[in-house]
C-alpha cells in the first residue's frame, strides 16, 4: 500500500476510516454504525469453502495440462461455422426416433435424463400432446396410460445431438431444423418454434395446439425445405446471430432483430412456393423463431469442443423442470445435476411464483455458446421482459466474463465497446469466483395444459459444479500432458 494513503484509510484528523469489507455483510454493520465509509466486496470462499475441493481447484488452476485442453476446447467452439441446411421429418434423421426401424415408441425431452414418474407438469403434458400428434392415442387419458404403462420411452436431447426448447419434447413425425458444419460434417438438430402463447414446449394442451404442429409438419415444413432446395450453401447462421447481437438481441429470450433477419433471406422465395404467404404471415408474426436455430448452432458449437481430455469447458447446461445438468468436455457423457432453480422474473396478468414450475429446458445452451444471458449487455430491451435495469444488463455480461475462457471473435457487445461476448464457462472459474451461470428464460405453468405465464432470470446452482469438480482427475503425469499433445 502507498504509505501516503495509510493516514487516509485510517481516518487521519476528523476525516472517518474507509475499509473494505470482505465476506460475511454483516460484518460491515458495526464500522459503519460508527461512522466509517464502508465498502463491501462481493466474495466468497472458493469452492464452497470445501477444504479438499478448494485444493482440488488450486492443483487444477494454471495446470499446464488443463490451460492446453482448454485452449483446444475453446478453439474447436470457436471454430464451428453453423450453416442451416435443411428440415427433415425427425424420425429420418434421428436414429433413436425411427419408429419404422426400431418398433419403438420414443420421444426426446429437454435436460438430463428424467423418467416419466419423475417429469414436471409441462414436461409431461408436451409427451401427451406427442403421443397424440403421433396417433399412439386418441385422448390424454389413453396417452397418460401409454406413458404409465411404460410402452413410451424417453431420451434426453442432447444424447442424440438435438435440443428443444422447454420441455422440449420431439416425437418422430415433427419437423427438425438440421444446422451444420461444413468443414466437418458434424449435425445438430432442433424442433421448429411454434411463436408465442399456448405452445406444447410450454405445456399447453388443446386443438389450437395440435393444429398448429399438424400444419407446421404438413405446410411450414415443406415449404421451408423447397426453399433451401434452391440454396445450395445454405444460411449463414453465425453471421445472423453476429448482425442480431448489434440490433437489440441477446438470441435466447429476445431474437426479434434475428428472426427479421432470416425472415429477409427467406421472404422472396418463400413467396413463389406454395402456401408461401400463410408460411410468410406465420414467420412475420412468431419473434420466437430464431430461438431454435441459435440453440441448433450452439449445440454444433459446444458439442465440436467436447470429448477433450482435461478440459473444464462446460458443453451442455439443461434443465428438465426438476434438475438442471451440466456436461464439461474432459469429463465424457456423465450429467452432473442439482435442483432445478427457480426463475426470477416478470409474470402475465393473473399469474405469479406461486404458479411457476421450476427453471426447464434445453435453451441454456445458447449460453454456453456465450449468448442469452452472457450476452445479456447487447439486448437493453430485454429488461421490460425479464426484468431488471439496463445496468444489471451490463453487470451481468461482466460478470459471466469472470467465469469464462475466452471473448467470442465474432458476437460482439455494442453496448460494452464493442468486445466479443464471454464464451466457454469454465467449472474452476465458477467454482473460484462462486459466480452462477445466467441464463434468460421464459416460466411454464407447473400444471399440465396451462403453457407459459412469465419470463425471467434463473442461475445453474453451484452444486452441479461442485459435483463435476469432484469428479475431475488432476493430471499427474508427464505422460498425461505428452498424450494430449499428441
Amino acid at each position: 500500500m502507498t504509505p501516503h494513503l495509510v493516514p487516509d484509510l485510517l481516518g487521519a484528523g476528523d476525516a472517518a476510516p474507509r475499509i473494505a469489507a470482505v465476506g460475511v455483510a454483516d460484518f460491515a454493520d458495526v464500522p459503519r454504525t460508527a461512522g466509517a465509509h464502508v465498502t463491501t466486496l462481493d466474495w466468497r470462499p472458493p469452492a464452497g469453502g470445501d477444504p479438499d475441493l478448494g485444493w482440488k481447484l488450486a492443483e487444477l488452476t494454471g495446470h499446464e495440462a488443463v490451460e492446453a485442453a482448454n485452449r483446444t476446447a475453446v478453439e474447436r467452439l470457436l471454430a464451428v461455422r453453423p450453416v442451416w441446411r435443411d428440415v427433415r421429418t425427425a424420425r429420418d434423421v434421428l436414429p433413436v426416433l425411427d419408429d419404422r426401424a426400431t418398433g419403438e415408441r420414443v420421444l426426446l425431452h429437454a435436460g438430463p435424463p428424467v423418467d416419466w414418474a419423475d417429469m414436471c407438469g409441462p414436461m409431461r403434458a408436451g409427451v401427451i400432446g406427442a403421443a397424440l400428434l403421433e396417433g399412439w392415442a386418441d385422448t390424454p387419458e389413453q396417452a397418460q396410460h401409454l406413458a404409465d404403462s411404460g410402452v413410451l420411452r424417453f431420451e434426453p436431447c442432447h444424447h442424440h445431438e438435438a435440443v428443444g426448447p422447454m420441455g422440449g419434447v420431439t416425437s418422430p413425425s415433427m419437423p427438425v431444423l438440421v444446422v451444420e458444419d461444413p468443414a466437418t460434417g458434424r449435425r445438430a438438430y432442433a424442433n421448429l418454434n411454434e411463436g408465442a402463447g399456448r405452445c406444447l414446449r410450454y405445456g399447453a394442451l388443446g386443438d389450437d395446439v395440435m393444429d398448429r404442429l399438424r400444419w407446421m409438419a404438413d405446410v411450414l415444413a415443406p415449404a421451408l425445405r423447397a426453399v433451401l432446395a434452391d440454396r445450395p450453401d445454405g444460411v449463414d447462421l453465425r453471421s445472423v446471430v453476429a448482425q442480431a447481437l448489434q440490433m437489440g438481441d441477446e438470441c435466447h429470450s429476445r431474437n426479434t432483430a434475428a428472426s427479421a433477419l432470416l425472415l429477409r433471406e427467406l421472404a422472396a422465395p418463400l413467396a413463389r412456393v406454395q402456401h408461401g404467404p400463410e408460411v410468410l404471415e406465420f414467420l412475420a408474426e412468431n419473434h420466437y423463431w430464431f430461438l431454435n436455430f441459435s440453440m441448433a448452432a450452439a449445440k454444433l458449437a459446444t458439442s465440436a469442443a467436447h470429448g477433450v481430455a482435461h478440459s473444464t469447458l462446460v458443453t451442455a447446461f439443461a434443465r428438465n423442470g426438476v434438475e438442471v445438468g451440466i456436461r464439461v468436455s474432459g469429463l465424457g457423457d456423465a450429467w452432473f445435476t442439482a435442483p432445478a432453480a427457480e426463475v426470477r422474473g416478470l409474470y402475465f396478468a393473473g399469474y405469479g411464483p406461486e404458479d411457476a414450475n421450476p427453471d426447464i429446458g434445453d435453451s441454456a445452451i445458447t449460453e454456453t455458446n456465450g449468448l442469452g444471458g452472457f450476452a445479456l449487455a447487447a439486448a437493453p430491451a430485454i429488461t421490460g421482459f425479464v426484468g431488471g435495469t439496463v445496468q444489471e444488463a451490463l453487470r451481468t455480461s461482466r460478470d459471466m466474463a469472470r467465469i469464462t475462457l475466452a471473448r467470442h471473435e465474432a458476437y460482439r457487445l455494442p453496448a460494452l465497446g464493442g468486445i466479443g461476448s464471454p464464451v466457454g464457462i469454465d467449472v474452476r472459474a465458477v467454482l473460484d469466483t462462486g459466480i452462477e451461470p445466467v441464463v434468460t428464460t421464459g416460466i411454464a405453468h407447473r400444471e399440465p395444459g396451462i403453457g407459459q405465464i412469465g419470463a425471467g432470470l434463473a442461475h445453474a446452482p453451484l452444486e452441479c459444479f461442485r459435483k463435476a469438480l469432484e469428479a475431475f482427475a488432476v493430471p499427474e503425469t508427464p505422460d498425461d500432458f505428452a498424450a494430449l499433445r499428441a
